[in-house]
């Protein structure tokens, strides 16, 4: 327990080389290239993260800016992701989640009911998340815990159903993405993506990325259409000639950095990925190909994600001022909309239109589930030491209090040990489920292998 502690206080740039070094040499790696993967990683992991800040430090001030346009003064203020993560470690069942989580996914490996070798431990905060807010609830550790386990359950059959879509659509094989916040609202997605296929005249509708580049010619590439998106924004924002252009200017370096960070962690990550196919895949026979869980910051560097992400902060505040029932001001985590998209553009097939359309309604949803779950997401708060804003009584946020499963878990868990037996039937069903797509997975895969 000290040493999983240990290791998730140094950070996920100083953990992930160190485990995946560690990981390397389990897997049959010389000492060499596995310190030198481990490193790779770690340094793929602090590109992204210094892209990612400097969008965010630019794009927060801009967002702001637009709100206090807009003027908006809504009861509900926005946090960011410091505070759920509060709220996360800040009750007993934070401090268990890891050990649980970790045998959770064991668990599931050994019964070929996921592929997926979750080491994204640093993300475990949000099935903390959700375990805090239900021990709020009902002031049970073992009904928190329990919820909190279905909650990585439900993620890691997610990971390993949208692994696919990762590998063609983000080009990044042997990589599943459990990260929660992300994976919430894939099950919208899939729904929304479903119902546009079978709207006539909608269904013809296509603005797939490399077809747009085509069209649209220069203005399709990266950095134009960085420069672009950010001058909108910044004009929205109502910045001066200076501001607008700097705005541009930054939005088109992190549209063309974000890849490359992306393809350095990928350069580390890949001896490692095929290390675990090789040596651990006798280990867990039936799981047809194992899956490395990763942050989701690793497919942020998709344009479609990057543009579609970009375009939802004015979209977010106009739906705050419009949405009825809505009292959630969103602020803090504009930013970071960039998460959420991840796996919704594989799942559209990088299609702007689509994506946009489903991100409008999931942003939709947010909001609503944020202003739902203020008053027990501020108690909570409190509780962990968390210092509310001196101009607001409730708080909330995106990340990841707004997400459409941890508040379904929490609604479910009113009920209580009723909601517990509901839980375990459902994440029991879909692991079965999942279980009988593995096996049929690897029946195919064994058959390629004989043909080859």
């Amino acid at each position: 327990m000290f040493i999983i502690n240990y290791l998730v206080d140094l950070g996920a740039q100083v953990m992930m080389p160190i485990i995946f070094t560690l990981f390397g040499l389990i897997v049959g790696l010389k000492l060499g290239k596995a310190i030198k993967s481990g490193l790779m990683i770690g340094i793929g992991f602090i590109g992204l993260n210094i892209v990612i800040t400097l969008l965010t430090d630019n794009l927060g001030p801009a967002a702001e800016q637009m709100v206090k346009n807009a003027g908006l003064h809504l009861t509900v203020i926005d946090v960011g992701w410091p505070a759920a993560s509060a709220i996360a470690f800040g009750s007993a069942v934070g401090v268990l989640v890891i050990p649980v989580g970790i045998l959770v996914n064991i668990l599931m490996l050994a019964t070929k009911t996921t592929k997926t070798i979750n080491v994204d431990i640093w993300n475990y905060w949000h099935f903390a998340f959700t375990g805090s807010i239900v021990y709020m609830l009902t002031q049970d550790l073992l009904v928190s815990l329990l919820m909190a386990a279905f909650n990585m359950i439900v993620i890691m059959v997610i990971a390993d159903r949208t692994a696919p879509l990762v590998e063609k659509e983000l080009g990044l094989p042997g990589i599943s993405i459990p990260h929660a916040f992300t994976g919430s609202f894939v099950p919208i997605a899939f729904a929304i993506n479903w119902l546009l296929d079978r709207i006539p005249g909608v269904n013809k509708i296509s603005l797939d990325y490399k077809k747009f580049q085509k069209k649209v010619g220069i203005f399709g590439d990266p950095a134009i259409l960085g420069m672009v998106i950010g001058v909108i924004l910044g004009v929205i924002a109502r910045y001066d000639v200076k501001g607008i252009l700097n705005l541009g200017v930054v939005v088109a370096a992190v549209l063309v950095l974000m890849p490359k960070m992306a393809a350095i962690l990928m350069e580390g990550l890949m001896p490692v990925s095929e290390a675990v196919q090789s040596k651990l895949q006798a280990k867990f026979e039936g799981n047809s190909k194992l899956l490395i869980g990763l942050d989701s910051a690793i497919g942020v560097g998709s344009p479609v994600t990057l543009t579609i992400s970009l375009l939802m902060i004015p979209l977010t505040i106009l739906l705050a001022f419009i949405l009825p029932g809505n009292e959630f001001l969103p602020i803090a985590s504009l930013s970071g909309l960039t998460f959420k998209f991840v796996l919704i553009t594989p799942i559209c097939r990088n299609d702007f239109f689509r994506t946009l359309v489903v991100g409008a309604v999931v942003v939709a949803s947010a909001l609503l589930i944020g202003t739902s779950i203020a008053p027990i997401f501020t108690k909570a708060a409190v509780n962990a030491n968390f210092v509310l804003p001196s101009n607001s009584s409730l708080i909330s946020s995106i990340d990841y209090g707004s997400s459409f499963l941890p508040y379904l878990i929490v609604k479910i868990a009113e009920l209580k040990w009723v909601g517990v037996a509901i839980g375990a039937v459902t994440s029991a069903a879909l692991m079965i489920w999942n279980r009988t797509l593995i096996m049929k997975e690897a029946v195919v895969a064994t058959s390629d292998l004989q043909v080859d």
